[in-house]
């Protein structure tokens, strides 16, 4: 396994770690790959109840590795086995796909710049928590790229299809307040105290009802696809099935005995 990434469990809470800091953690071949089965490895893990993922150095990180696509595009490589190459991106691409599905709560860490690839990988996570010293960049454009790693599909569903399309086009960079007004990021904290703030909302996160919450991305996901009818019979479905859980047996008795729940994860 390549040092481009790196893998770090505390606790509950395990730790995807972009790390190529030169390059501002742009994304080459080892580094996707490394990230997809990182990103298997965490969703597959019964003791991960929260999955974070930030860079290292000052950025998020920059999107894919513009300098390696020009020398490739120089030397013909690029222009070969079209078929293939969409095989490849698709494998690479799991990461957002996982960080969207995978049934535990999911954390982007934004310490500095998002852009292209990169944003798209924040926005796949369920919650972004962002530096003040973040910023935001969709970024494609201006490399003549349409965009990859689900960006297109999760931007509108943030700020509305007309204002996502603008974000393509134009490629603004977003201030981490601009983000937060647009509804890109949930939170953003003063750069000093970034790191003690998101982990410890992937803390908390972590200390929750997983299986609850795996089951509220289910209806989010299902939900955004499907009629109210289809929903209410996913939402039920999920809802009878969390109540088998010892975690809702643990807290439904806390609540008559009122004290605080604690959740294990069963």
């Amino acid at each position: 396994m390549t040092d481009k990434v790196l893998y770090n469990c505390d606790g509950a809470v395990a730790t995807i770690t972009l790390n190529r800091p030169e390059s501002m953690n742009a994304m080459d071949a080892d580094l996707l790959n490394a990230v997809a089965e990182l990103g298997h490895e965490a969703a597959n893990d019964p003791e991960v109840r929260c999955v974070v993922i930030t860079g290292n150095g000052r950025a998020f990180c920059a999107g894919g590795d513009v300098k390696g696509m020009a020398a490739g595009n120089e030397s013909g490589e690029r222009q070969s086995n079209l078929v293939g190459r969409v095989d490849v991106l698709r494998q690479q691409e799991e990461i957002s796909r996982l960080l969207h599905e995978m049934p535990k709560p999911t954390l982007a860490a934004v310490n500095g710049v998002a852009a292209g690839a990169g944003l798209s990988v924040a926005l796949a996570a369920d919650i972004r928590i962002a530096s003040d010293q973040a910023r935001f960049t969709t970024a494609f454009a201006r490399v003549g790229f349409s965009g990859d790693f689900g960006g297109t599909w999760f931007l509108q569903r943030l700020v509305g299809p007309a204002k996502a399309r603008e974000l393509y086009f134009l490629s603004p960079m977003l201030s981490a307040q601009d983000a937060l007004d647009l509804g890109i990021v949930n939170r953003v904290v003063p750069h000093e105290s970034f790191i003690d703030e998101a982990m410890a909302l992937a803390r908390q996160l972590a200390s929750g009802p997983t299986l609850a919450f795996g089951r509220m991305k289910e209806n989010f996901n299902f939900g955004a696809a499907h009629t109210l009818g289809e929903s209410l019979g996913k939402e039920a479905e999920n809802m009878v099935a969390s109540g088998a859980t010892e975690d809702h047996k643990n807290a439904a008795a806390a609540f008559v005995e009122k004290r605080e729940p604690t959740f294990v994860g069963r």
